[in-house]
Parts: C-alpha cells; sequence; structure tokens
C-alpha cells in the first residue's frame, strides 16, 4: 500500500497535489513553541518544513495515546463507594511517602464494605511487582462464586499485563476513574488521607531509614485493619466487625 493511501486510511487530512504530506491542525502557538524547540535541540535549519513534522509528531503521538484511554474500562462504581458485604467492591490506588532517607510507596486494596485494608504492598520503587503482588494477595481472600469489581484511577499499574491476567484468572471485574478525576475514587483518597493524618504527619522521620518506615508503616496497616475502631461500625475495627457477624474465624 503507498504511503498516501494508509494515511487516507488512517483519515488524516493531507494537501491538495501533495498527499504524501499531512495537513495540521495546530494553533500558531504550537508551532512557535516547536520551531524553539527544534532550535534548543540543535537540529539545524527549521523552517516551516522542520516545524511541520514536528507537529504532526506530536498530534500522531496524542491520537495513540486517545486510542489506548479508549480501551480503559468503563467506570462501573458512579462515586457510590457502598458495597452489601465483602468480597463486593474493591478500591486501589498507589500512595507516597517522602521522608528524609527516601520514598516508599504503599498498595493497597481497601474494601468497601467495611473499610478493611484486604492485602497491601510497600516498596521502594511504584513498579509492577508492587502492584501485582498486592492484587494476588487480595485475591486469595476471595470465596466460592465471589467476583470483586476492582475500581482504581488510571495508572499504568493498573493496566501492566500481570494486573489485566490476576483480574482475568480470577474473576475480577476493573472499574476505572475518568482520566484526571479524582472524585471518581474519592473513598481512596480519604484512606490515605487518614492513614497520613495518624501516621505520617507531623512527625520527625530524620534518622528513619527506609527499612524501618516499612516496617512501621506495615505495623499501621495491620492495626487500622485489626484494631482500629470506627463509630460506623458499632465502634468496632474491621476485623472485629467481621468477627461479631460470623464472617471470620
Amino acid at each position: 500500500m503507498r504511503r498516501c493511501e494508509a494515511r487516507h486510511q488512517r483519515g488524516v487530512r493531507t494537501r491538495p497535489g501533495k498527499p504524501w504530506l499531512p495537513i495540521c491542525t495546530a494553533a500558531p502557538a504550537r508551532a512557535r513553541r516547536a520551531h524553539q524547540d527544534l532550535g534548543q535541540e540543535g537540529e539545524g535549519p527549521h523552517g516551516r518544513g522542520g516545524v511541520r513534522r514536528r507537529l504532526c509528531e506530536e498530534e500522531e503521538a496524542l491520537r495513540l495515546l486517545q486510542r489506548r484511554d479508549r480501551r480503559c474500562p468503563e467506570n462501573l462504581v458512579g462515586r457510590n463507594f457502598r458495597a452489601g458485604g465483602p468480597n463486593g467492591l474493591w478500591l486501589a490506588d498507589v500512595t507516597q511517602f517522602s521522608i528524609p532517607a527516601g520514598k516508599i510507596y504503599l498498595s493497597p486494596a481497601v474494601d468497601c464494605f467495611d473499610g478493611m485494608p484486604v492485602s497491601w504492598a510497600i516498596r521502594k520503587s511504584p513498579n509492577a511487582e508492587m502492584a501485582n503482588t498486592m492484587l494476588r494477595s487480595a485475591c486469595e481472600t476471595i470465596g466460592g462464586g465471589e467476583a470483586p469489581v476492582i475500581h482504581s484511577d488510571r495508572g499504568c499499574h493498573c493496566r501492566w499485563p500481570g494486573w489485566l491476567k490476576t483480574c482475568e484468572d480470577d474473576g475480577l471485574v476493573r472499574s476505572m476513574s475518568k482520566k484526571g478525576c479524582s472524585p471518581d475514587n474519592s473513598a481512596m483518597e480519604g484512606f490515605f488521607g487518614r492513614l497520613k493524618n495518624e501516621f505520617f504527619y507531623d512527625r520527625d522521620w530524620d534518622g528513619v531509614s527506609i527499612d524501618e518506615f516499612i516496617s512501621l508503616l506495615d505495623d499501621y496497616m495491620r492495626y487500622y485493619r485489626d484494631d482500629r475502631i470506627k463509630e460506623s461500625l458499632d465502634w468496632k475495627s474491621p476485623m472485629q466487625y467481621r468477627k461479631s457477624l460470623g464472617m471470620v474465624a
């Protein structure tokens, strides 16, 4: 297939008489910025042809991102974070802690039934291993016939192959917030807010190593699950509440 035919099939506008040269619809400000970028990168002469090529590359990259974004699952939660029972709706996200010794990342799964952290992983890097380990650990709590909805933002950790395979293998139903819309996962943001207010903020972390911080954070997550009482749970912790209902031995 000739190049001009391939461009037409992709729906790219081309110039009359020069079908191999696409028309870029960028605003003048973008053209001026591209002109300056080319000059700073030392690419030599950068007249209208060079600027046009740079703008076309940017527009093609934008189209690819938009197509990839459309493949994300729909938001099945609609900001309704209530669940009728355990393992009905989970929330997932990643948050960062910065201390003098370095940065630490927490990836939890929170059950909307009672706010219990079902599982979590703490790492020095927000990589695929962290997210996948957390999700596999959460799936170990699933009983027969249960298919939790796992709701998250559109972070890359929820679109990596390992995450997708775990969801498929364990029957999880994926749901995602709109792009850049934090209220769509506000319950998870609230969990992180409570965690940092109680555990992280207004404390002096000088002299605390990363490994020591990870141990302290893991202890707090266990405390939140097993001992931290909540008024909405009749002044019981999530674990105590489930035991009172006969859901946990």
